[in-house]
């Protein structure tokens, strides 16, 4: 399918945008960066146009819903999300440095989608469980907020390589680390606000589907682990006055758990298995 054929282009340029945001990062030349950044936004547009086809195709097959329903789909939408909230904080702070470390993710994840042969690529209807629109808003919410997440793990290891202190040119391109401390609170406080929704709208849609609100799944749990350490950073920052190492090494953690969320639970029993 066309939309199929786009997406996996967009996986190489988005390897593209990595690898010049790499050499702009090992020499120093801003050149390198400007091409990186135009990659970045060009995968990103064919991006939207290869979902927004997948979109129309679905209802050209009778069974239209939003590219969110499967395994495949939540991956492409995952690196989407990602992409887009990088290419915010790069237009907002003008500093390219935060692509060497999020645009492997982004790429990763278009290449398990599109190379991986346990995930099907195929359009397929949703099951009555999944045909509500509560289900777009929870899976939309939720995304954004690993979105965010994604970022200030990129953020953490940025801090912790800025902090080594030895000479090196590429260490002159990364911000001071009070900016990267200040840019990591903000991305964990917009990720942590869109998972509660996230959680919020998730549990209305289980009680629409299953009559429950909260059952304890494995990733409810997980989700619940997650939110509990962002909580727990945020906390420690407002009330403990936390700062530099800890903030990013809970910025680390808790990308962490959220991947074993969203990957991690597939190999357990569970009703949001994609597996």
């Amino acid at each position: 399918m066309i939309n199929t054929e786009i997406l996996s282009w967009v996986t190489f340029v988005y390897l593209g945008a990595f690898l010049l945001y790499l050499l702009r990062m090992v020499n120093g030349r801003e050149f390198w960066g400007v091409g990186a950044s135009g990659a970045a936004v060009l995968g990103w547009v064919a991006h939207t146009a290869g979902l927004l086809i997948r979109w129309r195709e679905s209802h050209a097959l009778g069974i239209g819903h939003a590219p969110l329903s499967n395994f495949y789909e939540s991956l492409i939408f995952f690196a989407w999300a990602t992409a887009l909230f990088y290419l915010i904080v790069e237009w907002r702070t003008r500093n390219r440095s935060l692509g060497t470390f999020v645009l492997p993710v982004v790429f990763l994840l278009m290449a398990f989608a599109s190379l991986s042969p346990g995930v099907s690529d195929r359009i397929q209807p949703l099951i009555p469980a999944l045909q509500s629109n509560w289900l777009t808003v929870h899976v939309f919410t939720c995304f954004l907020g690993y979105a965010a997440f994604t970022a200030a793990f990129g953020l953490g290891t940025m801090f912790f390589l800025k902090r080594l202190g030895r000479p090196a040119r590429f260490l002159d391109l990364i911000p001071e680390a009070a900016i990267l401390d200040e840019l990591m609170y903000q991305s964990v406080v917009l990720g942590f606000v869109l998972l509660t929704l996230g959680i919020m709208t998730g549990s209305v849609w289980a009680h629409y589907a299953w009559g429950s609100y909260w059952s304890w799944d494995p990733k409810e749990t997980w989700s619940l682990i997650t939110w509990l350490i962002y909580a727990a950073l945020l906390h420690a920052r407002f009330v403990r006055g936390w700062r530099g190492n800890r903030i990013a090494l809970l910025s680390v953690v808790g990308f962490a758990a959220m991947l074993f969320t969203y990957l991690g639970v597939n190999y357990l029993p569970s009703l949001h298995s994609y597996l």
